[in-house]
């Protein structure tokens, strides 16, 4: 199926690795031009590389922080006019909510609230007055089943979500759309972090903390990133034109809900 994208200029934040790259990957595919984004360089360049040889795209690379006020201005002078935008940044860690002070709260709400929020202000209404404009959150299925040991992450994702809600609705007579993306266990390097993590504090294997959580998806498995990226790409196409406010899990039947 053509997405009607083939042309489109997008922005992929966190993209070196991960369900950024997937995404990435699969905008590319479908005839996208891209600036990506990662902290670092040499992981940066190689994702671009990759990009370009699978698919033949244009993609340039802004090698910043985009929590900072100045990365988020170079990968703007990168792409002043995207189409396209995809929200991700790498969630906060994981722990008991008595030992979060203030810092790492306002870490959290940097990253995965404030950093979104003010990359669409910059971009949505240029994105209106040319008519067509996608935006596109990564957050957490999270969202809708909270994990305690990931408050910071829960708080933060949530305000973000909220947001959306009444933005986007403010928006949809103009040709942009904003949804999130609710991630449940994908193979990423950050869902193998947690694994060691836990195997640590607990004294177990990984891989029986891997199988345990394994055998808690319907779908009896771990999603696989290029199914994330695909799912995105569909949202940032043509078709999907008359979906917009809406947070989309992808988590094999993980959450257990009617809604």
């Amino acid at each position: 199926m053509d997405l009607g994208i083939t042309g489109r200029k997008a922005i992929v934040c966190a993209a070196s690795k991960g369900l950024g790259k997937a995404c990435a990957m699969s905008l590319a595919r479908n005839g996208a031009s891209l600036v990506i984004n990662g902290r670092n360089a040499e992981t940066l360049e190689d994702t671009a590389r990759e990009i370009r040889e699978a698919t033949g795209a244009d993609v340039l690379t802004v090698a910043v922080d985009i929590t900072t006020a100045q990365g988020r201005e170079a990968v703007l002078a990168a792409c002043p006019e995207p189409d396209i935008l995809v929200n991700n940044a790498g969630g906060p860690p994981p722990g008991d909510f008595r030992e979060w002070g203030e810092g790492e709260w306002v870490a959290a709400l940097r990253a995965n609230m404030l950093t979104p929020i003010e990359l669409i202000r910059a971009t949505v209404d240029g994105m209106a007055a040319r008519g067509f404009g996608r935006v596109v959150n990564i957050t957490s299925s999270a969202v809708k089943a909270p994990i305690a040991e990931l408050g910071l992450s829960n708080g933060a994702r949530a305000g973000l979500t909220g947001f959306v809600a009444g933005t986007a609705r403010a928006l949809a007579a103009t040709g942009v759309t904003i949804n999130n993306i609710l991630p449940g266990r994908f193979e990423t390097d950050r869902l193998r972090s947690g694994f060691a993590a836990k195997a640590r504090s607990q004294g177990r294997p990984e891989s029986e903390i891997e199988a345990a959580s394994r055998a808690q998806i319907p779908a009896r498995r771990f999603g696989r990133p290029e199914e994330f990226g695909e799912l995105c790409a569909y949202l940032c196409s043509v078709q999907a034109g008359y979906i917009t406010a809406q947070n989309v899990l992808i988590d094999g039947g993980l959450v257990s809900s009617t809604m």
